[in-house]
């Protein structure tokens, strides 16, 4: 059984740690707003680039991987038995195959823009107005840096189902999968922010 003194110091340090998470992405959405307010023509063209579909289909992966992640959160916290252990391990499968398919989406959408020539320090980039060159740069930092979260994320999610299915974790020791669940939830609110900045400009 989990003392409740060690689960509240656990949620406690994982906010901290989420708190400076927030601050580094909020200085990047800062960095962002500064130059879309020097540059809103560039910043409009240049969204052209991106395919909405592809940010619209990884936004809905990613909300729906956010239900699955509370569900498996709910079934061990609600439900004190061997079946609920084993049906938020499901759920908890079932988020870790939607960050998987996220970051396969996002790698197609990658590969796309090398293709084209729209990478960092490209002569095809290089050749396009300012800020042109600094919302490509900001994209590929801030995107690349979030989908480097989620895959810290599944890793985090990978281990926390591997301790589900050991006994290690379960309806009498939740703080672990609950902690795993905010990191993933902050994952997600990330995104959500960084749909509409770089794929709905207007």
């Amino acid at each position: 059984m989990e003392s409740p003194e060690h689960s509240t110091g656990a949620r406690i340090g994982m906010w901290l740690f989420l708190l400076s998470e927030i601050l580094l992405f909020g200085g990047l959405f800062l960095l962002y707003a500064t130059y879309r307010w020097k540059h809103p023509g560039d910043f409009h063209a240049a969204s052209q680039e991106l395919s909405r579909l592809d940010g619209t289909l990884n936004t809905a992966i990613l909300l729906t991987s956010s239900l699955t992640m509370a569900l498996s959160i709910f079934t061990l916290s609600r439900e004190r038995s061997a079946r609920s252990t084993r049906r938020a391990s499901l759920f908890l499968g079932a988020t870790i195959l939607m960050g998987c398919a996220f970051l396969v989406v996002k790698g197609f959408e990658w590969a796309a823009k090398f293709r084209h020539g729209l990478y960092p320090s490209s002569p095809v980039l290089l050749a396009r107005p300012p800020g042109e060159i600094l919302y490509f740069g900001l994209y590929f930092a801030m995107t690349g840096l979030h989908a480097l979260h989620v895959i810290v994320g599944l890793c985090v999610l990978s281990t926390m189902l591997a301790l589900l299915l050991r006994g290690s974790v379960g309806p009498e020791r939740v703080a672990p999968v609950e902690n795993a669940g905010l990191y993933w939830h902050l994952v997600d609110i990330i995104w959500i922010f960084l749909f509409p900045l770089f794929y709905l400009i207007s």
